[in-house]
């Protein structure tokens, strides 16, 4: 029997580039499998029914292409589907990180939470800005690291295609500051975005009206979208705090450990690197937040 070194030599370069491809499917579905036990055995601790919304910035494919999640039209089949499908009076615990999104799928998920009859809680453990902001809404309880925030509500408009998005209020103050020197285009964003400005305060309005009252949620859906601040302005948790939103500081410590098993996507060299430690501090767990 003669032996064949170069066919051993590129089996072993197949096998090898196999499993160089494999690798990472396989290191997903660990990784799902491990996400779906923690979500269970939150579920089991707490008496939740527990959904997760969280976007990072993922990298697909053989070449590690670089994809920026956003809430859109699929996250909100999702999420609808998933808060259909829990018994009417079961409290549910919807976990977000996102930049935000369509205002259209972020108003569908928010309004079906809102619908649910059992207790409604959002957990955000970093940032739940813009859409993500709009969701927290119609939670009863917005539990919020207190190192998290939330964003302004200010509707953001094309402003063709391929140039920036917009704020709304700037495009309705630049139109009045020209008068009657503005030109076509700018009189019509201006109608489109005080249109925008006025439905995105509707909604706020009826996802708070009945924790804080009419007036006062009118007063937060103004101050959300009047432009005051950038778009991403962080609202921090004593300042949602002052607003009148009913935040808590009570994150469970699952989630922090559920976001470790959502990596985020690695780049050539890492911008911040430490020894790992015990975690030093958890926020505390009251009794209040045990079966919702």
């Amino acid at each position: 029997m003669v032996f064949d070194f170069s066919s051993l030599v590129w089996l072993l370069f197949w096998l090898l580039l196999l499993a160089s491809m494999l690798n990472p499917v396989l290191a997903v579905r660990r990784l799902q499998a491990a996400r779906l036990e923690l979500i269970r055995s939150m579920e089991r601790k707490y008496g939740w029914r527990v959904i997760t919304m969280i976007h990072r910035e993922e990298r697909v494919s053989f070449f590690g292409i670089p994809l920026r999640r956003f809430i859109d039209i699929d996250d909100s089949e999702a999420v609808v589907r998933a808060i259909r499908s829990t018994p009417p009076e079961k409290p549910i615990a919807l976990i977000l990180h996102t930049p935000g999104g369509l205002v259209l799928a972020a108003s569908q998920i928010a309004r079906a939470l809102k619908r649910h009859k059992g207790r409604k809680i959002v957990i955000v453990p970093h940032y739940a800005m813009s859409g993500g902001t709009l969701i927290a809404l119609a939670a009863d309880e917005i539990r919020m690291d207190p190192n998290a925030v939330l964003g302004p509500l200010d509707p953001q408009l094309s402003a063709g295609p391929t140039g920036p998005a917009v704020p709304a209020p700037s495009v309705v103050k630049v139109a009045k500051m020209k008068g009657k020197d503005a030109q076509d285009t700018t009189l019509i964003m201006a109608d489109v975005a005080e249109k925008a400005i006025e439905e995105m305060r509707e909604v706020i309005t009826e996802l708070l009206q009945d924790k804080v009252g009419v007036e006062k949620a009118r007063e937060i859906a103004v101050l959300l979208t009047e432009g005051r601040w950038t778009h991403d302005y962080p609202i921090t948790f004593e300042r949602a705090k002052e607003m009148g939103l009913p935040v808590s500081d009570e994150v469970p410590p699952e989630v922090y450990q559920l976001m470790e098993l959502y990596p985020q996507a690695p780049a050539n060299r890492p911008g911040v690197e430490y020894l790992p430690q015990p975690t030093p501090y958890l926020p505390r767990q009251g009794s209040a937040g045990e079966g919702g």
